[in-house]
């Protein structure tokens, strides 16, 4: 059975369309709807953590690190945080993956990848705080984590921000000095949208950690992919394919899939087609199927 996990790295508000994790469509940000005027406090007592690091990937696409104000909650890879502010004297707050080792909690905090959802709930508030601003964190939650001691390939499949979790484990992977190969998917539908490529492009480049990455763009007309000369199509139309060209199979392969749940739902059912078992084809949805956060991040 899928797990259900964050609404948040991938969502924005509108239809279906393969960018998350951590969610309802994984394409452009909805449209404009106008200044927030929410008021955030800058101090709480529920507030427990800061905003350390931003990073900017687009403006509808942020890496956000958040540290605690005491020790560091310990956290498996592929398991997510949930973040929030007070505005209107209310606590905001949302789910997502952590994309960062967790070897780096205690000094560094937590690093989220996040897109903004214009006329959401909380993503709107996150994009105006400044650095140093307090927040409230918990967690973390989730069992969509790494099975010990797999020297299977590791087929990552993601759409949008989907692909944080996998950046989690193979940082973590690499610190502990034992790299599994992968094979990473991220789909998105513009090519500016590819949050991380350049690390993972730099891993298989130098050879530092044994990956293939793969990414791919769904909207083949959009001005803004002229020039991309990669793969097109959605994340889960290239999984037959990728697996024929690199030989993965049922004897030799693992599965972890995170994002969109129609992109899981009809990657999972190419995977079983092809003989991988359900227990050897791992799913974490930032969503229940049918219940789309409409404008909720």
């Amino acid at each position: 059975m899928p797990v259900i996990g964050p609404f948040g790295p991938s969502v924005d508000a509108g239809p279906r369309v393969p960018s998350s994790g951590q969610p309802p469509s994984r394409g452009t940000a909805s449209p404009m709807t106008g200044p927030d005027l929410r008021v955030i406090a800058p101090e709480d007592d529920r507030y427990n953590a800061t905003l350390v690091a931003r990073s900017d990937e687009t403006e509808s696409l942020g890496y956000f690190t958040i540290k605690f104000d005491g020790p560091a909650v310990p956290f498996e890879s592929g398991q997510y945080m949930t973040i929030g502010v007070i505005a209107d004297g209310r606590l905001v707050q949302r789910p997502y993956s952590v994309a960062s080792d967790p070897g780096v909690a205690e000094s560094e905090g937590y690093e989220l990848y996040i897109r903004l959802v214009n006329g959401g709930q909380f993503t709107p508030l996150l994009w105006q705080l400044p650095l140093g601003h307090r927040m409230r964190m918990i967690g973390p939650k989730g069992k969509f984590t790494l099975l010990p001691d797999d020297d299977r390939t590791h087929l990552f499949i993601s759409s949008g921000t989907g692909n944080a979790p996998f950046v989690s484990m193979m940082r973590r992977l690499a610190r502990e000095g034992h790299p599994r190969r992968a094979v990473f998917l991220n789909g998105v539908s513009y090519q500016h949208e590819l949050g991380y490529r350049s690390l993972v492009e730099g891993w298989a480049a130098s050879g530092s950690y044994p990956v293939t990455y793969v990414p791919t763009v769904s909207r083949r007309t959009a001005p803004e992919n002229e020039g991309w000369n990669g793969r097109w199509g959605r994340v889960e139309s290239i999984v037959a394919p990728v697996c024929d060209e690199l030989g993965l199979t049922p004897a030799n392969t693992i599965v972890y899939i995170c994002g969109n749940p129609d992109m899981i739902l009809s990657a999972e059912e190419t995977l079983l087609g092809r003989g991988f078992p359900e227990d050897q084809v791992k799913t974490e949805l930032y969503w229940p199927k049918g219940k789309e956060p409409r404008g909720g991040e």
